[in-house]
């Protein structure tokens, strides 16, 4: 008999805010649920109270008829509830077979640690996975998503797993990776466990789940089957309003200025001499498959990489970036592409994110910052960028995905840049954040910034741009104007060099 996973009633309040209000629905074995809403709809707490992160202001939760009360989430995974994050939960110092049976290795018959029998049962999880990785490798030299594999392949292995939850499994992992782990969730749906499934890409839902439950500011809207309902029914669930064509309603810049940005056979350890131009008030697309060299040339760009060659002028004046410190002062800013690694303070304040980067600015000429002046700031910022935060003072890491994303682009936005370059910035953002982000860009194209927009979603980065560059092997193999660009010409560019008519 299969098992069932059901919450009846389940409350979860913060000071100020009720992240989950009487949520009640149940998943069933073989069941590949997603979970839809916008970022802050509740999705992830609910997670957070099943795990044991959270202990819920009210309701309860049963698994096969039992109500459970889990303390920690290793509790749950002993009861056979395990939950992969967004970030990577692994000891990076260890083997892949190390990490997959960490606090239960096999052991011989004189009770000493078996790494063989280890490593041999580890190449049979590998084999399933479909992956070119050794069970001997130090998860330190494996990339990111190799690393959130391993982290797949250590619940695949609990032999008790009844549940397993994915919280936007997807966001670093290649094609060719998506498919490995899109067969894996396949096999673990045949064996009859029940999979939650959290993303906001669309045609991944569609491909592999059978049903959404949809949230909205903590509430539970209703259960939909994933194949039945069209995108645009399950959108107006989750936002509660029509969003239309979300690109035909935007208000593009219409004209644009002169040459802002020039960039002249830029080289780096990453990068192969590469040109391009950017123009005042326009936005410009990078396109091309993962590893194509887009980030690094925009890292190359702002000094965060040496560049080893090549040139840049900005407003017609040679400029060298020797750092991104430097980058800023020119007015060249970069909102990253790995918001949790390399974008927020985890551990500071709203406020302290969004001042970061105007420290000499808000202090006077003995070095004391001035709080008045910090408090201003953050308050614009969170006005201005709709920003929804009980204060100032909490926790940028307490916010969802979208609003720690408008925190970063407010702290760049106060130094008053030239350019800004925008990497994946809806990387992991629900489709109603992404539509304020889509009029922010239009916003700050038409006040005359040069944006360099990249994205490796297609529909987004001709929606948006006024021209596209795609890069290939770390150069530059083409540019297209948006209104001729089409899906398989971007794609032919990026993955051939050319496009095929």
């Amino acid at each position: 008999m299969g098992s069932v996973l059901e919450f009846q009633n389940i409350s979860k309040y913060f000071p100020g805010v009720k992240a989950l209000d009487q949520v009640s629905f149940q998943a069933n074995s073989g069941e590949v649920l997603a979970f839809l809403g916008e970022n802050g709809a509740g999705k992830s707490t609910l997670l957070k109270v099943l795990n044991g992160d959270y202990q819920p202001t009210g309701g309860k939760y049963l698994l096969d008829g039992v109500e459970k009360h889990f303390q920690s989430p290793h509790e749950a995974i002993e009861e056979g509830i395990s939950v992969i994050y967004q970030e990577r939960q692994i000891l990076l110092e260890l083997s892949v077979a190390e990490n997959i049976y960490l606090g239960r290795m096999p052991v011989t018959r004189l009770g000493f640690i078996d790494a063989r029998k280890a490593n041999e049962m580890t190449t049979k999880i590998i084999a399933d996975f479909g992956l070119p990785i050794s069970p001997t490798a130090k998860v330190k030299d494996l990339s990111i998503a190799y690393q959130q594999m391993v982290e797949i392949m250590k619940a695949y292995s609990r032999e008790n797993l009844k549940v397993i939850c994915f919280d936007e499994p997807t966001a670093s992992l290649s094609d060719s990776e998506i498919e490995s782990l899109f067969k894996v969730i396949g096999k673990l749906k045949e064996e009859g466990k029940i999979i939650i499934y959290v993303s906001h890409r669309m045609d991944e839902l569609r491909r592999i789940t059978d049903k959404a439950v949809i949230f909205k500011d903590g509430r539970y809207v209703a259960t939909v089957e994933t194949g039945k309902v069209p995108e645009a029914e399950l959108i107006r669930m989750m936002v509660g309003r029509d969003l239309g064509d979300i690109y035909r309603n935007l208000d593009r810049n219409k004209v644009m200025g002169e040459v802002l940005l020039e960039v002249k056979n830029l080289s780096s350890d990453y990068v192969k001499e590469n040109s391009f131009v950017l123009r005042r008030g326009e936005v410009l697309g990078f396109s091309g498959l993962v590893g194509a060299g887009r980030t690094e040339l925009m890292r190359a760009i702002i000094g965060a990489d040496e560049a080893k060659s090549g040139e840049i002028y900005l407003e017609g004046k040679k400029i060298h970036n020797r750092s991104p410190h430097e980058a800023m002062e020119h007015g060249i800013v970069l909102v990253p592409e790995d918001r949790k690694m390399q974008g927020i303070l985890s551990n500071l304040s709203v406020s302290d994110n969004m001042n970061i980067a105007m420290l000499d600015v808000n202090s006077s000429k003995l070095g004391f910052v001035s709080r008045e002046k910090e408090e201003k700031l953050a308050l614009n910022g969170i006005r201005d960028f709709k920003i929804k935060t009980s204060s100032p003072d909490k926790k940028i890491v307490e916010l969802s995905g979208g609003n720690q994303q408008k925190c970063i682009v407010a702290r760049w936005i106060s130094t008053n840049p030239k350019v800004l370059i925008l990497d994946e910035p809806t990387k992991g953002i629900d489709v109603g954040a992404k539509s304020e982000f889509y009029h922010m860009i239009c916003k700050f194209a038409r006040e005359g910034l040069g944006i360099i927009l990249i994205s490796s979603e297609l529909p987004e980065v001709i929606g948006l741009s006024d021209r596209i560059i795609v890069m290939k092997s770390l150069r530059i193999t083409g540019e297209i104007a948006a209104a001729e660009a089409t899906e398989s010409k971007l794609l032919s560019l990026g993955m051939i060099g050319e496009v095929q008519e």
